[in-house]
């Protein structure tokens, strides 16, 4: 059960996040065959996860550590032993499987146990270890699909499996689970650039086909009985109570629930007839609160209705106000309503922001544009999760990206400070991993999530068990240090609550401006001046801090020390007539974090 006293996390604090693809953190093989099985490109384990990777995760400043591909999803290996079904090659993508096909959501992924028989207890071993760091633990919960092949073996007293009771004879039932394509058998998609599941290996059940009769929607919303190559064919669309012309068989929240709490909310749909689809992802959810999970993450939320997640949230956050909810929403016009009717506490900032910041990383926009993006979602910056890599984006240092992990620096210093956004960091991103790996079903670019494979970069900070860097490379060490520094400092109080400007930057030439960012934040006590340099060359720059500004933070004329914080530098500002000046010299993909002193030094 959650224990409130077990954690000690700052409320003033913005959450950073570790997201961790959890098979693949400990994994120390090395052998990185396309299409390779566990023997050959070895697997991690719940146990890699000891207290030395614990204590140096949390020294990164990190608060919650998400666990992704936890739960039991469709992966080729062979289980039976343990009452598990095979899984059909033909609807699983990758040899390792999908982590968002989920096959059994009382249980976990038994590649990550040493034993798989007590799979479920090492996972809750792995929270408690997580807890006594001081960290919390976040999983997937995935609504809008699951598994074509789900079966649980695990279900608690009471609880029945998705689909057990649906009337199958029709396309939509409100209290169905699913949508059927009535009268039609499923079949297994044409396959398109000759792809053969598991490469053309042989396999017991690689026939090109899987019973399912009749056939069910797909993931994605197909609604033929054999979807298109490029659809979620590995998974099958869960029905929320929308009839298929697109009308709702539930209440809609009466007008200004916008404005109110959590406990109304839920105080609502208490009174409501729902579809069965919602109460059974609440009693998941309910079932991984009480083993002592702090949070969910959700997959592909809009494609769910609000109203379920107002019902799902409140119902959450009355079991335990302290929950964590994350959510992957895509269409900004639905930010504020997923925010403030679906009580999310925390979406992706996506669309604007990080778009906006990678096209400023590979050179194809100017930095200013980012403060565009960044007020579109000042009402709601508190709410946005900023990231630089998560497992559907490509690697920093990845070619396809920028090829250089030197080169996010500037953007993770502005990312991670510019607002009241809470950071996620993805493993191996601090060490600069690049994924280039031909892992088989997965492209190089972005780590693969579907195969068994090593990471190397991971691997060379992991040496050989020891989780301390000691095979990493100067640079790549370097690197974590920076992360580290960051990251902690993301957490301080002006950089959580505190106001944010945009500062004037004048150079000697015009298109210099073009890489160069500067903002403040501050506080009736605290007072930053960060810029960044996008850039790979030295340049030499004046900051401007104009008159509201220097108003704001009530500065006689004079001069006023600035400490760089991360370098230790020191600099001036000079305030003259009510403005402020800084002089100096930024170094190629360089940020300076100064920190004004509140004393005038005339």
């Amino acid at each position: 059960m959650f224990n409130a006293k077990k954690m000690h996390i700052k409320e003033d604090e913005k959450p950073v996040i570790y997201q961790v693809f959890t098979r693949l953190f400990g994994n120390q093989n090395t052998m990185n065959k396309p299409w390779g099985t566990k023997s050959e490109n070895g697997v991690g384990k719940f146990s890699d996860f000891n207290d030395k990777a614990l204590s140096e995760i949390k020294a990164l400043g990190i608060s919650h550590i998400w666990y992704t591909g936890v739960l039991h999803h469709a992966v080729i290996g062979d289980y039976s032993q343990y009452g598990i079904k095979l899984d059909d090659p033909d609807i699983v993508k990758g040899r390792a499987g999908s982590p968002y096909a989920i096959k059994d959501y009382y249980n976990v992924n038994p590649d990550l146990a040493i034993n798989p028989e007590s799979r479920l207890n090492e996972f809750e071993s792995l929270i408690q270890r997580t807890h006594q760091h001081d960290m919390k633990v976040i999983i997937d919960i995935v609504p809008n699909h699951i598994a074509r092949n789900y079966h649980s073996l695990s279900n608690p007293q009471g609880i029945t499996d998705f689909g057990e009771f649906d009337d199958t004879s029709v396309e939509y039932d409100k209290n169905n689970n699913f949508y059927y394509v009535v009268g039609e058998d499923f079949k297994v998609p044409k396959a398109v650039n000759n792809y053969q599941a598991l490469s053309g290996e042989k396999h017991i059940l690689s026939d090109g086909t899987f019973f399912e009769s009749p056939a069910k929607w797909t993931g994605n919303g197909s609604r033929k009985a054999q979807p298109n190559f490029n659809d979620w064919y590995e998974t099958v669309k869960v029905n929320y109570g929308i009839k298929p012309d697109g009308s709702y068989d539930f209440v809609n929240l009466p007008s200004g629930y916008e404005h109110l709490n959590y406990q109304s909310h839920y105080d609502f749909w208490q009174k409501q007839d729902l579809p069965n689809s919602w109460y059974k992802f609440r009693d998941i959810a309910y079932y991984w609160l009480d083993k002592g999970v702090d949070g969910f993450r959700y997959d592909m939320a809009e494609m769910v209705p609000v109203e379920f997640w107002s019902f799902l949230n409140s119902s959450i956050k009355v079991k335990n106000p302290e929950a964590f909810i994350l959510a992957e929403v895509y269409n900004p016009a639905l930010y504020r309503s997923f925010i403030h009717l679906g009580k999310m506490d925390y979406l992706y900032d996506k669309v604007d922001f990080y778009d906006t910041l990678k096209a400023i990383m590979q050179g194809k926009q100017g930095a200013q544009t980012l403060f565009t993006a960044h007020q579109k979602t000042a009402d709601i910056s508190d709410h946005m999760l900023h990231f630089l890599e998560n497992h559907d984006e490509q690697r920093i240092a990845s070619p396809e990206f920028v090829g250089d992990a030197n080169k996010g620096k500037p953007a993770m210093v502005v990312s991670s400070l510019i607002s009241k956004s809470p950071t996620l960091l993805y493993f191996a991103q601090e060490v600069g991993e690049d994924g280039s790996e031909n892992a088989g079903f997965g492209k190089p670019s972005r780590t693969s999530i579907f195969d068994y494979i090593g990471v190397p970069a991971q691997q060379r900070w992991v040496n050989k068990g020891k989780f301390d860097g000691g095979l990493l490379t100067a640079s790549e060490q370097k690197l974590r240090v920076f992360y580290g520094d960051i990251l902690r400092m993301s957490k301080k109080n002006v950089f959580a609550k505190g106001d944010f400007s945009a500062l004037e930057v004048h150079t000697k030439y015009v298109n210099d401006k073009e890489s160069l960012l500067a903002f403040t934040r501050f506080t009736e006590n605290e007072i930053y001046l960060i810029i960044n340099q996008f850039d790979e060359k030295n340049t030499a720059l004046e900051v401007v801090v104009s008159n509201q500004i220097i108003k704001k933070w009530q500065l006689a004329d004079g001069q006023y020390s600035l400490a760089d914080q991360l370098s230790g530098n020191t600099n001036m500002l000079l305030v003259k007539n009510g403005q402020g000046l800084i002089n100096l010299t930024i170094p190629p993909l360089g940020s300076l974090v100064y920190k004004m002193r509140q004393h005038n030094e005339k």
